[in-house]
């Protein structure tokens, strides 16, 4: 398996003059790092005007491994190669290194760059990547991988360091400014007389932005920067939002390892390619790599469900549209209460004076779902707005949870039921966002509810679990080490009046009839304008969009939720046939809201019944796609999404064994996506994406028609077709 690390943009508050002269110093051998031994010089190269300077290097290093690998691996140092390109008119120094000792069984590979920081001329940027591909090595494979790792964390963490130790030691011998190269022969290349060091600027030429003051965000999700697709400035490079900043990350997500830092970066890169438009803020990213051990597999899996339901179900709006029915705020007994020693939020909850039956009859279980989401909602927003007060990363809250009254009533099997799936769907898409829970006065009837639903409870937030039985949270050990003395809540011996409702018996005129509970359940749960759809290997998903006036446009908004799929648009003059449905048992389908309609007839022959208008997409397993379509003509359009099969190898005809396993992979050969489409007129179109070009970044349009939530760029013409095309992932 390959290992790969990408770093975050490291920034040096001195001129790159003075970071190079720094960084010389670390040749032909560094004292600060005692595995590089040595370091001899094979080739050089300058320009005639000394503006380019070449330099290719071979480092010894003595690795820290075990004297027993070293014996069978038969040597006792390992040499890189190093190749050096400055550029002092551009003022970037690209370095990139490879291993030369076993380079037959272990590939090293390294790519480093300084460069000026975009927005203040005296910093500079430094970044890097690398990635490790052991091949074999005597069956000891696991162990130098493991070695390769810690050795690198190291030299990473001391990079900096060292950079900023002879940036001192320049300072201490006078040096504290080095001229910019010049066209002119006459000057200088580097220091040689002591000068006085400019003065900083009063404020930062850059100001890092906490992700909540951001005017382009939504809760949970934020508007990407980047510029629309195909644009000039996309194909030069990133823009500096695009990066994240190590002081960035040490301010606002809190103190990372080199690993860590890097799965952030790989991870929201792949966000960033597949989702245009729209991706997580890098809290959000940051919890579902660390619910699942920083796994980049795992946690992108989970997270890519959980970005296709907030999409599906509005959830980021949620706190803008939900409004709480007045029974909940009369007999739900939970809210707010300042924040304990920590800095984060505190959430009291009454469970023992809440009537769960009473609420799960009057209200229903989807109702109940959708309160404990605003909950939560409300909760990552006052995790950003107390990072801003306390000055560091608060990323969770503490929740408190009082069982005083807790007995057999609470057991009743429909709040049993309502409980569990509120869990489920918390746990699924707001990870480690509780920081600790403290349940006190916990009954003897506490073990039954216990074993009903610690199973649905991940084992890492379980460890965040502290239960106290009685009066037990009043000694030492207990709530005092967690909250301050001056904001307990009343009701548990302290002076602070709390706001949360004392609850009490739902009144039995509120409730509602079973079928009206039905009936409610079920509009919320499809109270969303996205639709799915299954795909399977020979019965694509079709969808017909009639078009009476020329040049109208057609927007799509869809995410492949399962599986690979291609994306066509066709276009025909007359009407297909009544749409065929595929029978859902015939495949197993059991989802609500999935389908699978047919429109081509198999008698149709492409180029005479229906042509094809765009070139076909194939779109990967959670990825995010948004795009239009200019029509040409009047008459009926189909957009469909087919099954993607796995090419055979080209010599043999025969099926790739990496095409197999992912095959395999797909069960059934069925493939699930969610979309939206819309159609505008030209001109609300045009109007629309002038709009978002007078940003200058992509920002939500929204129809007035229509919810149609995100362009991802400005339509471009085609003189051969006279029709267009936009697509983004």
């Amino acid at each position: 398996m390959v290992q790969k690390y990408q770093s975050p943009v490291r920034v040096y508050k001195h001129p790159f003059e003075l970071v190079m002269a720094a960084y010389e110093r670390r040749f032909p051998t560094c004292h600060l790092i005692p595995m590089f031994v040595a370091s001899d010089v094979i080739s050089e190269e300058k320009s005639d005007d000394n503006s380019t300077h070449k330099i290719e290097r071979r480092c010894k290093l003595d690795v820290d491994a075990p004297r027993l690998l070293k014996r069978i691996a038969g040597v006792d140092y390992v040499y890189f190669i190093q190749k050096n390109s400055l550029n002092r008119r551009e003022r970037t120094l690209h370095i990139e290194s490879h291993n030369e000792t076993f380079s037959n069984r272990v590939i090293i590979h390294e790519l480093c760059c300084y460069s000026v920081h975009p927005e203040n001329e005296d910093w500079t940027c430094f970044e890097q990547s690398a990635s490790l591909d052991i091949k074999s090595f005597f069956g000891f494979e696991s162990t130098v991988e493991k070695i390769a790792m810690k050795q690198y964390a190291n030299s990473i963490k001391k990079g900096k360091e060292i950079i900023e130790y002879y940036l001192r030691e320049l300072e201490e011998e006078g040096i504290t400014h080095v001229p910019r190269w010049s066209a002119s022969p006459a000057s200088p290349v580097k220091a040689v007389l002591p000068v006085s060091r400019p003065v900083p600027p009063t404020t930062p030429a850059i100001t890092i932005v906490p992700p909540a003051e951001s005017s382009k965000e939504t809760l949970g999700v934020k508007e990407s920067s980047s510029s629309p697709v195909g644009s000039p400035s996309e194909a030069l490079s990133a823009t500096p939002d695009d990066k994240l900043d190590a002081d960035y990350i040490n301010r606002y997500l809190g103190d990372l390892t080199p690993f860590q830092e890097s799965c952030l970066i790989r991870l929201r890169s792949w966000l960033q390619e597949t989702h245009k438009g729209k991706i997580p803020k890098d809290q959000h990213i940051l919890r579902f790599l660390r619910a699942r051990d920083f796994n980049m597999d795992k946690a992108r899996e989970i997270l890519c469900q959980s970005l296709t339901w907030r999409k599906q179900h509005q959830v980021d709006y949620l706190l803008d549209t939900w409004t709480s029915p007045q029974v909940l705020h009369d007999y739900y007994t939970g809210g707010w209460h300042h924040h304990d020693r920590d800095g984060r939020p505190l959430y009291i909850l009454r469970l023992g004076q809440m009537d769960t039956k009473g609420l799960v009859r009057a209200l229903g279980e989807e109702s109940l779902l959708r309160h404990v989401l605003s909950i939560n909602e409300e909760g990552l927003r006052r995790c950003e707005e107390n990072t801003k007060v306390f000055g560091r990363p608060i990323s969770c809250w503490t929740c408190l949870v009082d069982l005083e009254g807790l007995n057999m009533r609470h057991l009743w099997r429909p709040g049993v039921k309502a409980l569990l799936r509120i869990i489920e769907v918390v746990e699924a898409n707001y990870p480690e966002t509780l920081g600790r829970l403290l349940i006190l006065r916990a009954p003897r009837v506490f073990p039954v509810l216990w074993t009903l639903v610690s199973p649905f409870i991940d084992e890492n937030t379980r460890k965040k679990f502290l239960i106290y039985a009685g009066n037990d949270y009043q000694g030492p050990g207990g709530l005092v080490d967690y909250i301050d003395k001056e904001i307990i809540p009343d009701f548990l011996g302290g002076e602070c009046m709390c706001e949360v409702p004392e609850g009490g018996l739902v009144p039995k005129s509120l409730y509602r009839t079973p079928e009206e509970l039905e009936n409610d359940d079920i509009r919320l749960w499809t109270e969303t304008i996205y639709q799915s759809a299954s795909v399977f290997k020979g019965a694509p998903h079709e969808l017909l969009i009639e078009i009476i006036d020329a040049s109208s446009v057609i927007t799509w908004d869809f995410d492949v939720c399962k599986g690979d799929v291609v994306f066509n648009i066709y276009h025909s003059k007359r009407a297909p046939q009544p749409p065929k449905k595929d029978p859902l048992a015939a495949h197993g389908i059991t989802s609500p809201g999935g389908n699978n309609v047919q429109l081509i007839d198999k008698s149709w022959q492409l180029g005479q019944d229906y042509s094809m208008v765009e070139s076909p997409l194939t779109c990967k397993e959670g990825e995010s796609v948004q795009g239009s379509h200019v029509t040409r003509w009047p008459g009926f359009y189909i957009l469909q999404w087919k099954f993607h099969s796995m090419p055979a190898c080209a010599t043999t005809n025969l099926p790739r064994v990496d095409d197999v396993l992912a095959t395999l992979q797909v069960s059934s050969h069925k493939c699930k996506v969610m979309y939206y489409t819309e159609v505008l007129g030209s001109e609300d179109f045009r109007t629309a994406c002038c709009d978002v070009q007078s940003l200058g970044s992509m920002t939500s349009l929204e129809s007035s028609h229509s919810g149609f939530s995100q362009l991802s760029a400005a339509t471009t013409s085609s003189s051969q077709s006279q029709s267009s095309s936009m697509i983004s992932r």
